[in-house]
């Protein structure tokens, strides 16, 4: 098998991209998985796709060097692509061991060639989404889908932050009242 793991649309503004010693992470969990810790994908290996609200404008590669997902992606926040996206997603060729570590990428002697045009039609339609296609794609039974998990690093969200805002409005109403 070809693509182990997968996460789609993630958004750009939930990723911990780095800052001084602290590296940067690509937390997710199984989407059939329960509770369970989230996996950092930051050192996968393998494609993907970036999107400005929800449309496609670049596909690239990782892994084959010493860059990896999350690198890549960083560079990807300060390039000429920097201001020119929002989400991406990505199709990983290493595995999640059952510690939550990603095993080393395999090598690819005895795929089957229908299975890697399985693959990679699957890779294209969740990548592209073109409108006529009703099926997804086929990655076959291994695949996992992982989903984004925010850095708590970033802090709260706005609206988490209004909601406590008017939480506190409303306990000090209630002590004027009282």
């Amino acid at each position: 098998m070809l693509i182990r793991t997968m996460g789609l649309f993630w958004k750009r503004a939930h990723v911990f991209w780095g800052k001084g010693n602290n590296a940067g992470a690509l937390g997710g969990v199984w989407s059939r998985g329960k509770r369970q810790d989230p996996v950092d994908f930051w050192d996968q290996a393998g494609v993907y796709a970036l999107y400005a609200d929800y449309q496609l404008v670049y596909v690239g590669q990782t892994g084959t060097g010493r860059t990896r997902l999350g690198q890549r992606l960083r560079r990807h926040t300060r390039d000429y692509l920097a201001g020119r996206w929002d989400s991406f997603s990505w199709f990983g060729v290493c595995q999640v061991l059952k510690h939550g570590a990603l095993k080393d990428p395999p090598s690819v002697r005895n795929a089957k060639f229908n299975e890697i045009l399985d693959i990679l039609e699957g890779v294209v339609i969740a990548v592209g989404e073109p409108p006529l296609n009703r099926q997804g794609g086929r990655f076959g039974k291994g695949v996992r889908r992982y989903l984004q998990v925010r850095d708590e690093r970033l802090g709260p969200t706005a609206q988490e932050a209004v909601a406590d805002i008017l939480n506190q409005i409303g306990r000090m109403r209630k002590d004027l009242r009282d």
